[in-house]
């Protein structure tokens, strides 16, 4: 088992330790965020502990290689993989290590370690055991599509990747349908044009959104634009890492939801699966209005054809 070393003094400086490094008991898990595109985005830190590190957790191997290629630095310690095949089985590996003493540094292939990548069991168990936890912080695909959107900051919410069936795609954007802050997703490009189509269908045609593409890469892109919009350009075809942004629900009053539109929200959680009398009380809690208003809209509706 690796021994307790700890990080050296960044230059120019004697950096003061903490109380887990004046005698501690247990090493350190060092997540670090890696460029999500352009190499030069690396963070100084990150050469310094790929050097360090007593051992190197990586979600492709391959990839890391020419990382630390690129960054004209050599591991010195131990190369592991770490990714969604082999999370559970090798994370309770990893723990003895650090318990030991190690210090071990986990690297996904772009961006920060658990957040929609392989990393949060291992930081849940490295807690669990009192094993001190820090980070090398580091490029975003979240915060970068975000800044660049044009859309609101203030205040978002990160949803991840969005369920891979129809049905359980909707039901999962019904959920959010009514939410002012701004949403950030990740997406596969063979997926995107499904995505944005039924993300039209939940929150309208017109609400705005930016789909970021192959962020601080060669081509990248953003496209700007409502969501039906978007999702009539993505049908041609969309490669590259995505990351859409959409605004977050208008504040509306009672009276700004006319019948139409309590139908048209009663219909899509109905085709999503619900029940006629659970998506009336859904649509009524979401616009703020008695659950009879709807039912009433879906009835005159009804016998209108």
């Amino acid at each position: 088992m690796a021994g307790m070393r700890p990080r050296p003094p960044p230059l120019g400086g004697v950096r003061a330790l903490g109380p887990w490094e004046d005698g501690g008991v247990t090493g350190t898990l060092v997540l670090a965020g890696t460029p999500i595109g352009d190499i030069a985005d690396a963070p100084p830190r990150l050469a310094e502990e790929l050097a360090g590190a007593d051992v190197v957790a990586a979600e492709d191997t391959r990839r890391l290689r020419r990382l630390t290629q690129a960054l004209g630095v050599t591991p010195k310690g131990r190369v592991v993989s770490y990714f969604e095949g082999n999370e559970s089985a090798r994370t309770p590996e990893l723990v003895e290590e650090l318990v030991g003493g190690a210090r071990v540094l986990l690297v996904t292939d772009a961006g920060m370690p658990s957040v929609s990548d392989p990393g949060y069991r291992l930081v849940a168990a490295a807690v669990e055991r009192d094993v001190r936890v820090t980070a090398v912080p580091g490029p975003s695909a979240v915060l970068t599509a975000l800044a660049l959107s044009g859309l609101p900051v203030d205040r978002f919410c990160f949803e991840g990747f969005l369920p891979r069936k129809a049905g359980e795609r909707l039901g999962r954007l019904r959920e959010v349908a009514g939410e002012r802050r701004t949403l950030v997703y990740f997406e596969a490009p063979h997926r995107l044009d499904d995505t944005l189509a039924a993300m039209a269908e939940v929150f309208g045609a017109e609400r705005r959104a930016a789909v970021c593409r192959e962020l601080t890469k060669t081509y990248e892109e953003v496209r700007r634009g409502g969501l039906g919009e978007l999702a009539v350009w993505a049908a041609e075809g969309v490669r590259g890492e995505i990351t859409v942004v959409v605004e977050g629900a208008p504040e509306k009053g009672p009276e700004e939801v006319g019948p139409e539109e309590l139908v048209r929200r009663v219909r899509v959680r109905e085709e999503a699966g619900e029940r006629r009398k659970e998506a009336i009380a859904a649509v009524a809690q979401e616009v703020g209005v008695p659950k009879r208003v709807v039912f009433d809209a879906v009835v005159a509706a009804k016998n209108a054809r």
